[in-house]
């Protein structure tokens, strides 16, 4: 029952504008998960993550674990082809699937980092709406949810002035051959 009342006081994620808050945060979002869901159900949820590990791991909800697999494989395809990029040999452990290769090489084709990410967030967003649970009220409703507000709610944290000028740093850094890390210039 407690998980009921949980998704049912949620507000969508669906349709946002950029230029509003998000209706919920993701502290918000947890606060409520701790009073909602079960000791097994809350280390699941604990385990959410945009980066999940390289190594595979199990877990109890199917949705987490192809979420897991899925981002895994994209950060995997990204790495290859920005490793052929430079001329470096990058071998995967695993085969991931010729269309994850194709878009992270259209990601890294962008020129502009912002335009990169977008396109990710994109992909991402597509990819978690094709796993939504057709139970809105099951607990892989709650993950699944997890999951698209803490995509959305990265990408509202970027700054492009301080992106901007990070990319440049590191990027001159490259050029004149030292080994600068980022920094924001926009204070």
């Amino acid at each position: 029952m407690a998980q009921y009342y949980l998704i049912s006081q949620l507000p969508s994620l669906d349709g946002l504008s950029e230029n509003l808050p998000l209706p919920i945060t993701e502290e918000r979002f947890s606060e409520l998960c701790q009073d909602a869901l079960s000791e097994k159900e809350l280390s699941q949820f604990d385990k959410i993550s945009l980066s999940p590990s390289l190594e595979s791991e199990k877990s109890s909800s199917a949705l987490i674990e192809a979420w897991n697999n899925a981002e895994r494989n994209l950060r995997l395809s990204l790495a290859k082809v920005r490793a052929e990029k430079l001329g470096k040999s990058y071998q995967l452990k695993e085969n991931v699937p010729s269309e994850l290769l194709k878009i992270a090489l259209e990601a890294t084709d962008l020129e502009n980092p912002m335009e990169a990410e977008n396109f990710l967030l994109g992909y991402r967003l597509r990819l978690i709406e094709s796993m939504r649970p057709l139970d809105n009220f099951s607990i892989d409703y709650v993950y699944y949810y997890s999951i698209k507000l803490k995509l959305i709610s990265r990408v509202r944290q970027f700054d492009q002035k301080i992106g901007q000028s990070a990319y440049k740093n590191i990027y001159d850094s490259i050029l004149n051959g030292e080994r600068l890390e980022a920094k924001d210039d926009s204070k």
